[in-house]
């Protein structure tokens, strides 16, 4: 049996989808059934992307990492602002499939966005995002003030 991550709303779809085939065995019509319910929406899962993120505190800074595959360097969003990281995105698929005298073009538009709390004050001037391989990195250096400190212990 395979894992599927649970979503807020999934709940209340999986009741609207109930209630949906309770009102078709009610009140059958040859329109509904054949082109299904007219208020149908995207499942959760396909409107709305939370990518998985790893958050490594370092000796000079804290890397945040976020799998985005799919997702062009244009279309990410990232800010610092009072030691509080933004990172907002759109993933935006548009494909195109010939197949003797049809034509099929699908498209798949998600979004995401996170904000992370850094417990650490960070050099908001300094900050570097680089995406490589469907990877994005944030480097987010401390402060001096922040930076531990060598203290070297005499013997006596």
């Amino acid at each position: 049996m395979a894992i599927k991550k649970w979503h807020p709303l999934s709940e209340l779809e999986t009741m609207r989808d109930e209630m949906e085939r309770m009102w078709d065995e009610l009140f059958p019509t040859p329109r509904r059934s054949l082109l299904g319910s007219p208020w149908r929406r995207l499942s959760s899962e396909d409107a709305v992307s939370i990518p998985p993120i790893d958050i490594v505190d370092k000796e000079d800074e804290v890397l945040v990492k976020l799998e985005v595959p799919g997702v062009e360097k244009q279309h990410i969003d990232v800010s610092v602002h009072d030691n509080t990281l933004h990172i907002k995105g759109e993933i935006k698929e548009d494909k195109e499939i010939k197949e003797d005298q049809y034509i099929r073009r699908e498209r798949s538009y998600k979004s995401f966005a996170r904000s992370i709390s850094i417990p650490a004050d960070i050099d908001e001037e300094n900050v570097k995002a680089e995406l490589k391989d469907g990877i994005l990195e944030v480097h987010l250096p401390r402060t001096e003030t922040q930076k531990p400190k060598k203290i070297t212990v005499d013997v006596s």
